[in-house]
């Protein structure tokens, strides 16, 4: 995978080699169900949005484990 983006679909996300060490910085934002339909097809900015959770900052995090 190339970068993370807001527009990613959290499904593609957990598809990913970096999702079991995103699970859980999603799962501390409220973000439990991410195995639900929503998921699916809900990007990160509006999961993010939907949990009141500044999307750049899970950016930065997400893009973090990307890249060490």
């Amino acid at each position: 995978m190339a970068q993370i983006t807001k527009d990613m679909v959290i499904a593609d996300l957990l598809e990913t080699d970096i999702a079991e060490d995103a699970l859980p910085i999603l799962q501390e934002l409220g973000m439990h169900c991410l195995g639900c339909v929503h998921a699916n097809k809900e990007t990160l900015a509006e999961a993010c949005e939907a949990h009141d959770v500044d999307v750049d900052l899970i950016v930065e995090k997400l893009t973090a484990l990307l890249n060490r």
